[in-house]
């Protein structure tokens, strides 16, 4: 027996309480909370609260006082022995701290809430919406308003929570493991909305890795802060969209003009320190602008929250996260909402090919290459330091696919374009000999991106009737657009990088020399048909030393804006969507600068007007001729009338609609002589109404032109059996539409 009056020694042996004082002890669901007493004489209580005086236990039902805990350890491990006791009671601790007495739930009092089952599709490679699962997610347990946190860490050894309700203390909330799946969870009462957290993992070998993000956080930190962020109300928005998601459809036969837009400089705050304008300011400046010039979509560069501004979003770290750097998720749901009540769909980058290793971030995430290739040769992106995922790895593949689902169905976007595909597709991309392994076959295709970007593009298309994926694809990988069951990748679109690299090299060539290189602007007619294009002129073309468009076009100022007024009716005279990056509408003189906003000054000035509102007239135009798109994909919308004039540089071409064989006859004339007299043979007689002329005086042109149109004249030309005796503008693109009507006229 005890000597009267000393004090009995913890239950718990010293080894578990030093572990657990340590942070150290990877199983706290078996000692802390409530258990059976190890000598069966009733139940013992403990917890471990650093910032503690005193600890009593109170019923929760009665609010009676069961006992008061002991202090076992000076790091502030109690523990209580409720002799008799045989029942398990709902109860929380009464707790005296410095300022004060507080009541607290014990979150190791609550059963596991997850079973290695919820998990099954996730580690089958097939879960679409594994965010409903992992992360943190409010839930009501026993009355209990609380936040369940899960995470996905097979490896390690120890998963605990530093938060700012704890302190940043990792001894105080440790995960409970679930085996088979690698999922860890514990469900915390009282948390906040709002409140930031990270992981705390101890990999296999009890080497404590740098916190961890959550991969599945839906909000983080502001950068260059790190933390995740709890949101209580995620996904509480009233959409008032309905109309517009139940009028998407197919996009190969719409007219589909995007204007691609980098959030953080658009437009600046320069008067309150050139700060971002927020997703409520773009919605309130942006949506009015696109209207305005008639464009159908918008697309975001990336913006999953990522750490380093001059990655632009492309090296992301919170892959489920809008970036705070412009206001909360509810905000973004808003911008897309309000671009949708006014007609204008949104489209967003989207980044799966890669991330980066900075330590919060998804490397080495439970000490092990969890989520990349473990070999750098398969698994390190040599161009841009960044880690490449295992696509391989079933669980990833459902980190992915669901990340899709998410951005569309959580925020109703209407597409993802698809970041570097081309280097997902290609094990040796941008690696020299010995630098890459090749697929089980002995050859350079990824087998497991490419199941990756059918299943997505699969699953997507399926429960997203409507959406454009579209693919940057470099190379010329065959079947890009075209629909898995076809053998292609499914996406449903392509950006067409030849059309934009031989027609921008085309452009910037003296006019006296174009002859020479006449076949740089008809080539792209020779593959257009192999995909569903997108033609583009991204952010891509205008960084890096590579100069805005207006700086690529050759000659004086006046013949610099005649060239890129005429490259630009060329363009949407081709067949193929349209992609314009902000700031090339209005002739943007400067190359384009992430730190910055546009020079909307450049308006104040006549070319740059004039350059704007031909784009408008642009898109206007295309809108409403669907001869301009209805068959942008099929090879009877396009027919050259003259394809081979290099002596004069001149192409001419008819487009082709669905609806009463409507055309429209395309001319670009791109060297700065005037051709008059010109004649081009057409199929049909009539009048051909001048529609658009790049050389138009409120453009900034010169004003030469057709006085609204011709009648065709009988006569062969250009084996045709009526000819068009036009006047030609320097440097310009006309469009002419038959229309045989005496109104026409």
């Amino acid at each position: 027996m005890k000597a009267a009056g000393k004090p009995l020694p913890p239950v718990l042996d010293v080894r578990q309480i030093d572990a657990l004082a340590a942070g150290l002890h990877t199983d706290s669901f078996a000692v802390l909370g409530l258990h059976a007493h190890p000598e069966g004489v009733g139940l013992v209580a403990r917890a471990l609260l650093p910032w503690a005086r005193a600890v009593a236990m109170l019923d929760s039902h009665s609010g009676q006082v069961l006992g008061q805990l002991r202090r076992i350890h000076p790091a502030g491990l109690f523990e209580l022995v409720l002799e008799g006791q045989r029942q398990r009671i709902a109860y929380h601790w009464q707790v005296e701290t410095e300022t004060g007495v507080i009541e607290l739930e014990d979150p190791y009092r609550f059963p596991p809430l997850v079973t290695d089952q919820d998990f099954y599709l996730f580690c089958e490679g097939t879960e679409e919406f594994a965010y409903r699962r992992l992360g943190a997610h409010p839930r009501t347990v026993e009355s209990v308003d609380g936040v369940l946190f899960t995470v996905w860490a097979p490896s390690a050894r120890r998963v605990a929570i530093v938060a700012d309700f704890n302190g940043w203390d990792g001894r105080q909330h440790v995960l409970r493991r679930h085996p088979a799946s690698g999922v860890w969870e514990i469900f915390i009462p009282g948390v906040a909305d709002q409140a930031l957290y990270k992981y705390q993992i101890m990999a296999a070998d009890g080497t404590l890795l740098p916190l961890k993000a959550d991969p599945f956080a839906h909000s983080m930190q502001h950068p260059p802060e790190t933390a995740s962020r709890v949101l209580l109300r995620e996904g509480q928005y009233a959409w008032g969209d309905e109309a517009w998601m139940a009028s998407r459809s197919a996009q190969q036969k719409r007219p589909v003009s995007i204007y691609e837009i980098h959030a953080g400089s658009w437009r600046r705050r320069t008067e309150e320190g050139n700060r971002y304008l927020s997703y409520l300011e773009l919605a309130d400046e942006l949506i009015p602008y696109v209207l305005e010039l008639g464009f159908s979509h918008i697309q975001l560069m990336p913006i999953s929250e990522f750490p380093f501004d001059g990655s632009w979003g492309y090296q992301p770290v919170g892959l489920y996260a809008p970036s705070i750097r412009f206001g909360t998720a509810n905000e973004f749901r808003s911008f897309v909402d309000r671009c949708h009540q006014h007609g204008v769909g949104v489209l967003l980058d989207w980044v799966p090919g890669h991330f980066p290793t900075d330590p919060h971030g998804l490397g080495r995430f439970d000490g092990t290459a969890l989520y990349e290739h473990d070999d750098p040769r398969k698994g390190f992106h040599p161009d841009w330091n960044t880690l490449i995922y295992n696509y391989g790895r079933r669980e990833v593949v459902s980190f992915l696919l669901s990340n899709a689902n998410y951005w569309l169905e959580e925020y109703h976007l209407d597409g993802l374009r698809v970041d570097a595909v081309a280097s997902m597709l290609y094990l040796d991309y941008s690696r020299k000999s010995g630098e890459w392994l090749p697929n089980k076959y002995g050859g350079r295709e990824n087998l497991e991106a490419i199941r990756l970007l059918q299943l997505v593009n699969e699953r997507v298309h399926a429960r997203h009737p409507g959406v454009m994926m579209v693919a940057e694809e470099s190379t010329a990988w065959p079947g890009v657009s075209r629909p898995v069951h076809n053998g292609g990748l499914g996406f449903g679109f392509k950006w067409n990088m030849g059309w934009m690299n031989d027609s921008l090299r085309y452009m910037a060539r003296d006019p006296i020399h174009r002859r020479y290189h006449h076949d740089e602007l008809t080539f792209s007619m020779v593959y257009a048909w192999d995909e569903n294009f997108v033609l583009c002129l991204s952010h891509d073309e205008v960084v890096h030393g590579k100069g805005a468009l207006l700086d690529k076009m050759p000659g004086d100022q006046w013949q610099q804006f005649a060239n890129l007024r005429a490259y630009l009716g060329f363009m949407w005279g081709h067949p193929g969507k349209k992609l314009l990056f902000m700031g090339s509408e209005f002739a943007q003189r400067r190359e384009w600068n992430h730190d910055r906003g546009l020079d909307w000054e450049l308006l104040e000035q006549a070319p740059h007007r004039g350059m704007q509102r031909l784009v408008g007239d642009l898109n206007a135009l295309y809108r409403s001729l669907p001869a301009l798109y209805e068959k942008d994909c099929e090879p009877g919308g396009f027919q050259w009338l003259q394809a081979d004039r290099k002596s004069v540089s001149v192409y001419a071409w008819l487009r082709w609609g669905h609806a009463h064989g409507q055309r429209v006859l395309v001319v670009a004339n791109l060297t700065p002589q005037v051709h008059r007299r010109y004649r081009i043979g057409v199929p049909d007689s009539g009048w051909y109404r001048e529609c658009i002329n790049t050389d138009a005086r409120e453009y900034g042109g010169s004003g030469q032109g057709n006085m609204g149109g011709v009648e065709a004249q009988a006569g062969a030309c250009d084996g045709h059996p009526w000819t068009l005796t036009l006047t030609l503008p320097p440097l310009a693109t006309i469009m002419l539409l038959l229309d045989d009507t005496e109104s026409g006229r």
